[in-house]
């Protein structure tokens, strides 16, 4: 597993996209409003692209979220967990040809599951609905993507990512249980918990995950690490939620990663 990083040109369809560094940059800018980078366009038409975003009761913060996303993305899958309030309604009205799963059980795990199925995209991307994740960062992980990796891994905690979010407590949590699967697995992750994600879907045989809670990240890790799939490691910056109150809680979720661990340990190969 390596770090990201994009050789001198790409050749996509007999059409050379030079310097893709330059074209995805690691600041913050929003691909579709800066004229700077509006040739990374080239990067997110090169294959059709599906992004999964499972959400409930994410009504104030969707309109942020979409009007953040990249216009060139093949299909947007918002999968809804049988929410209370105008999650549904507001998503349609900020993005008109979204797709809207019910997610068939509880969790996100399942959510993600749901929307991974479901998408028709030849690389899918999983992000946030409460605007922690910055869809302005998909055309990174689809740079990775099509330069050679199989699974594009969001991480916080390399030079160009970072997190204003994320509480001491979480942050050692993540540090010790990174470590418990790097040693066990011999794998080199520098963010084991983090909900940003690429991958072509036609590695999701291998690292669909069949579990129901926040665990769902350290789960597709450690069925990453069982496989021969390339894993980059892409840097993405993690802000504060903007409404709301998250559903994560650091004890609770960071035992059920634990037992998660432990039961992938002793499964046979």
């Amino acid at each position: 597993m390596s770090t990201y990083s994009v050789p001198e040109g790409y050749d996509s369809s007999n059409r050379l996209i030079p310097a893709v560094d330059s074209l995805v940059s690691l600041d913050r800018r929003h691909v579709r409003d800066d004229p700077l980078i509006v040739s990374s366009d080239r990067i997110m038409t090169a294959v059709p692209v599906s992004v999964v975003v499972p959400a409930m009761n994410e009504e104030l913060n969707l309109p942020h979220v979409f009007a953040a996303m990249p216009r060139d993305i093949a299909e947007l899958i918002l999968v809804d967990g049988h929410s209370t309030d105008a999650t549904v309604d507001v998503a349609r009205a900020s993005w008109p040809e979204v797709r809207i799963i019910q997610q068939s059980g509880k969790g996100k795990g399942n959510a993600l599951s749901c929307g991974f199925m479901a998408a028709k995209g030849d690389i899918v991307v999983m992000l946030d609905a409460d605007g922690s994740t910055d869809p302005s960062e998909i055309p990174r992980f689809v740079a990775a993507l099509i330069t050679g990796a199989d699974f594009a891994k969001g991480t916080r905690f390399v030079t160009g990512g970072g997190s204003s979010d994320i509480t001491g407590t979480r942050r050692l949590g993540n540090r010790v249980l990174s470590g418990l699967v790097n040693s066990l697995w011999n794998t080199n992750y520098s963010d084991l918990c983090y909900g940003y994600n690429a991958f072509w879907r036609r590695c999701l045989p291998e690292i669909l995950a069949d579990c129901s809670g926040f665990e769902v990240e350290t789960l597709m890790n450690i069925r990453l690490a069982r496989s021969n799939l390339r894993v980059v490691e892409v840097p993405s910056f993690e802000a504060n939620r903007l409404h709301g109150a998250s559903n994560l809680r650091a004890i609770r979720d960071g035992m059920r990663v634990l037992r998660t661990i432990a039961a992938e340990r002793i499964r046979p190969q």
